[in-house]
């Protein structure tokens, strides 16, 4: 019998509702809520209210995942404080441009390991991106694993929460950012695409692969080709290779 993984470490809680509530109201990051999912009342209201202004991520859950995670009286509602810090994906995009850097963002569509989430920031960082981007419906919670996997790349790299991928993709696109999906039988070969102009790089989930909304709305779709048939690359590996390319093309734009 193979013994049980053990599980990560969690984050630091905030228990129940006032504290909850005060801490987002004074701009405490916030990783994750987590709901009781018959909790009702004005305050629940306002954490749900206060949360979607924030992009935090909310997660409905039975009375035994709480019970789970504190002992303490919850009154429904538990918090996962931040080991880290957001930044709104317009203000990310201004400061980039402010320094006179070009853009280079890569967006995580349904990317919920933390490990893989860790390592693509860790490639990212050092080939030269200076924004990920995290959807909050369909994201991993980025625990104390998902920073060491990064090796610290995810306190460099800038953060950015949105409610969902096509929002983000509206964002990038009004600021005249190109959005490049990535797929197995993507249009053209990633030497092909000229990733020097403002760009961000959408990465899906090894077992679907990117959303159909974003197989539709790229503004071009690009293949890693391989020597071999082969289903997939590992997603973390992928994101890596595709960077590279991008590294390469701007320094040698240079």
């Amino acid at each position: 019998m193979k013994p049980a993984r053990p599980r990560p470490r969690s984050l630091p809680l905030l228990i129940g509702r006032k504290p909850v509530l005060e801490a987002i109201g004074q701009g405490t990051a916030i990783e994750k809520i987590f709901l009781l999912r018959t909790a009702s009342g004005e305050e629940i209201n306002s954490i749900k209210k206060l949360a979607r202004e924030r992009n935090i991520p909310i997660s409905q859950v039975p009375a035994e995942k709480l019970d789970g995670m504190t002992r303490a009286q919850h009154q429904g509602v538990i918090a996962w404080t931040s080991l880290l810090q957001y930044v709104e994906l317009q203000d990310a995009i201004s400061m980039v441009v402010d320094k006179g850097e070009v853009p280079l963002f890569v967006l995580l569509d349904g990317v919920t390991d933390v490990r893989n989430v860790g390592a693509i920031a860790r490639s990212a960082w050092c080939c030269g991106a200076q924004g990920l981007i995290l959807p909050t419906s369909s994201s991993a919670s980025l625990t104390e694993e998902a920073v060491k996997t990064s090796a610290g790349a995810l306190h460099k790299i800038m953060l950015c929460r949105i409610p969902s991928v096509p929002q983000a993709m509206d964002v990038l696109r009004l600021n005249g950012i190109q959005v490049l999906g990535t797929e197995m039988r993507g249009s053209i070969p990633i030497y092909e695409a000229d990733i020097t102009i403002p760009s961000c790089i959408v990465m899906g989930a090894e077992d679907t692969g990117i959303s159909k909304d974003v197989l539709k709305r790229a503004d071009q779709l690009i293949r890693i080709p391989m020597a071999q048939q082969f289903d997939s690359l590992n997603v973390s590996v992928a994101t890596g290779m595709i960077l590279y390319e991008a590294m390469r093309q701007r320094l040698m734009s240079e």
